[in-house]
């Protein structure tokens, strides 16, 4: 049997991958670094058959995805091309997001702190022998050895591999979740529904907040719209609706008083002190 071109590998690679986003929906970005394929091969029976993992170049993958866009015209796939940054897998299911990445989060392998990693996570240690001219002491207190983000030196590495210690692990990191076109953080897959009621108990304050922001801003400004032009006329003349309230909350016993009520309805009223004759004005 001959052996199989890169071509022929590419065009293969190309046909599966645009056979997976024609059966699927759901997608889940996930980080695979320093991920074995032994590693890889256990997530993937631990996922059974509702879920594929395809791991690929980002270039390979941007190509076939592109591919699909213009064969079938779906561009929502497009979404998934800025996520393929780095060493990404992709990971299709038609199982529940949750508990697929809860399953995937389980495969993780403890691996030595070699010279040049990143550190993933702070490393302290406790309880570090350390030999003083002749005798042993013993250093109780924790020890931070590694910070996160910072890469291994060789004195630490060694130290770490003295006291059989590996202190880092590995496994597929959800990053990014894609649903029917949608990208979204995977921490909205752990909101409850008490979360949600929550924040849309929210909801109303903040709208009436921000209907009052743009008010203010109409006010000021030359930006307008039908409200706020009911807004700007009534600041611009009161009088004109002083009409409208009085008729508007009328009603009962109480006589309502018209602006426009016709002069000669008036009836002469005994004289009476005033109220300035009383010694205080009507808002004193």
């Amino acid at each position: 049997m001959g052996k199989v071109s890169k071509t022929d590998k590419k065009i293969a690679y190309d046909h599966m991958l645009c056979q997976l986003l024609d059966d699927y929906t759901q997608v889940l970005v996930a980080a695979a670094d320093n991920v074995g394929s032994n590693q890889l091969q256990n997530i993937r029976q631990g996922l059974r058959g509702d879920s594929v993992i395809l791991m690929g170049k980002n270039t390979m993958m941007k190509r076939s995805i592109r591919m699909h866009s213009e064969k079938t015209g779906n561009k929502a796939y497009l979404n998934l091309i800025p996520l393929l940054v780095g060493n990404v897998g992709l990971i299709f299911t038609k199982g529940d997001l949750k508990e697929v990445r809860e399953e995937v989060a389980k495969y993780k392998v403890g691996a030595p702190a070699s010279v040049g990693l990143v550190a993933p996570v702070d490393v302290v240690v406790l309880n570090i022998p350390t030999k003083i001219n002749k005798g042993t002491v013993e250093i109780i207190t924790p020890v931070e050895l590694i910070k996160k983000g910072d890469k291994v030196g060789s004195s630490e590495a060694a130290l770490l591999a003295k006291l059989g210690i590996r202190p880092f692990s590995y496994g597929l990191v959800v990053l990014t979740v894609y649903e029917n076109g949608s990208v979204f953080s995977p921490e909205v897959l752990d909101l409850t529904e008490d979360d949600l009621i929550e924040k849309f108990a929210l909801a109303p304050h903040m709208l009436i907040n921000g209907y009052k922001n743009l008010l203010a801003v109409a006010v000021e400004t030359e930006y307008s719209f039908p409200l706020a032009d009911k807004v700007k006329e009534y600041l611009a003349d009161p009088s004109k609706f002083a009409v409208a309230a009085s008729v508007a909350t009328g009603g009962g016993d109480a006589p309502v008083a018209s602006a426009a009520a016709p002069a000669e309805e008036k009836k002469e009223e005994p004289a009476e002190e005033s109220d300035d004759d009383m010694g205080f004005g009507l808002f004193d």
